[in-house]
């Protein structure tokens, strides 16, 4: 990666040293400065074209490379995703309207997507359907000139916060259950849903249930066309499964761990500094492995499997290396209660942001499609082109 990318990424890590906060962790924490923190954050990085990037200039981009989005993302993803909940709508919620989308779809949601100002959520995974999506039974019947929508969605990150959803409902029933489904895109506003917020490890706003009971919309709000919403949502995964650089973020921390220890990096043990450089090296796979899907996407070649392959990768190295951090971070707490350097500010955010890693890993394997649904994924795949 060359080009501009190097000075995109000293001026992004810029931007987030002068205007985010050093104890940043995220925005879904109990301290609402956190969310307008990011918020502010977007709008900032929205004023200097450096949000949407890529999109085309008509949409509110700047028709930048996919390469340089790709460092935006890496570099975000690095530092706490300081963009908050923006990634969704920028990443595909965006480039998916501007795909499937009407002209008035288009001109209604792009632009407050591209000034860093509405945060959308995604209405996919159900109670008795989550890795298995197409099995969903959130209905939407006709009536008159527009559509009820009733059902309940689970694990629907963002939406105490969001003002709009990206919802997958089913319309009809076919020979097979792929087919008949319609993605709706509607406001999170309407009396007729109602959220419900999950606490979990991940953070207090983050998981929700979200109910809809006789939710009424129109065909304006039907992207692309209706019974076809499958096709919409397998563009949509092979986008979402890569938009995230989580690599950047493990490769940060293991990087700090040595001049976060300092002279206590010789009380490490070998095997476990050993571990230490295996992790570095999975890095560098899960890293290159995102590039190959990324310069598939650009030329429109990707697959399903191309983005399993890496999600499988990248996973399983969120979960080895918040194993590989907690045990590292032990070293990095003082013997006694303010005995030494090392309960310094630093020190403090190391642990901190390894603990924050290591929550967030747990759920890795399961968010956005199981890693055993990613390894039939990549199975079918192999055995197609056998």
């Amino acid at each position: 990666m060359g080009g501009a990318a190097p000075e995109l990424r000293s001026e992004l890590r810029r931007l987030v040293h002068e205007h985010v906060p050093s104890h940043f962790l995220g925005a879904f924490t109990d301290d609402p400065a956190d969310l307008e923190a990011a918020q502010e954050f977007c709008r900032l990085l929205a004023d200097r074209g450096l949000l949407c990037m890529t999109w085309p200039e008509e949409f509110g981009g700047r028709g930048a490379s996919i390469w340089e989005q790709t460092v935006v993302r890496e570099e975000m993803w690095a530092h706490h995703e300081p963009r908050g909940a923006q990634y969704m709508g920028v990443n595909w919620v965006g480039p998916t309207i501007m795909r499937h989308g009407t002209a008035d779809q288009q001109r209604k949601h792009l632009p407050p997507i591209a000034r860093g100002e509405a945060i959308w959520c995604q209405g996919f995974s159900e109670p008795g359907s989550g890795s298995d999506l197409a099995s969903l039974r959130t209905a939407a019947r006709r009536d008159g000139d527009g559509w009820l929508i009733s059902g309940q969605k689970i694990w629907t990150s963002y939406a105490t916060m969001a003002q709009w959803c990206f919802l997958l409902a089913r319309t009809s029933t076919g020979a097979r259950k792929q087919q008949g489904l319609t993605v709706f895109l509607v406001p999170m506003s309407d009396p007729a849903i109602q959220v419900r917020p999950i606490r979990a490890m991940l953070g207090p706003h983050h998981l929700n249930e979200v109910f809809f009971d006789d939710l009424r919309v129109t065909d304006a709000d039907v992207l692309g066309t209706v019974d076809e919403g499958w096709k919409v949502v397998q563009e949509v995964l092979a986008y979402e499964r890569v938009g995230i650089a989580r690599y950047a973020r493990c490769e940060r921390l293991l990087h700090a761990a040595p001049s976060v220890l300092g002279d206590r990096w010789d009380d490490v043990p070998d095997e476990l500094k050993a571990r230490w450089a295996r992790m570095l090296t999975h890095c560098r796979r899960a890293r290159l492995l995102a590039y190959r899907v990324v310069s598939l996407q650009g030329g429109g070649d990707v697959q399903p499997g191309d983005a399993a392959a890496y999600r499988i990768a990248v996973t399983t190295l969120d979960q080895d290396s918040a194993e590989v951090l907690t045990e590292i971070a032990s070293y990095a707490t003082p013997p006694e209660a303010g005995a030494d350097r090392f309960d310094d500010d630093t020190a403090k955010w190391f642990r901190r942001a390894v603990e924050d890693h290591w929550r967030y890993s747990q759920a890795a394997t399961v968010a956005s499609g199981s890693i055993e649904m990613q390894r039939i994924l990549l199975a079918r795949t192999l055995l197609a082109a056998s």
